[in-house]
C-alpha cells in the first residue's frame, strides 16, 4: 500500500520490540505509530484506523476491539 492513504484494518494486536503491530486478519503485519499504549487490547482482535506512513507503518487514529 503506497503511503498518505487511509486504512482501516482487523487483526490481532501484538507486542513487537519496543512497540505494537497489528497482525492482520487477512495475513500479514504492520507496525503501529500510537499516540497512547492500548494496554487493555493487547493479544486481542482490533480495528484500527489510520493513516499509511510507511509500507510497513501505520500512524494509528482509532484502535477499538472487536467483540466476537
Amino acid at each position: 500500500m503506497s503511503t498518505g492513504h487511509p486504512v482501516t484494518a482487523t487483526g490481532l494486536l501484538v507486542r513487537e520490540g519496543g512497540g505494537f503491530a497489528l497482525q492482520r486478519d487477512g495475513g500479514g503485519r504492520v507496525r503501529l505509530d500510537l499516540l497512547r499504549t492500548p494496554v487493555d487490547h493487547v493479544e486481542k482482535r482490533v480495528r484500527v484506523t489510520g493513516v499509511q506512513v510507511a509500507d510497513d507503518l501505520v500512524e494509528v487514529e482509532t484502535i477499538l476491539p472487536i467483540d466476537r
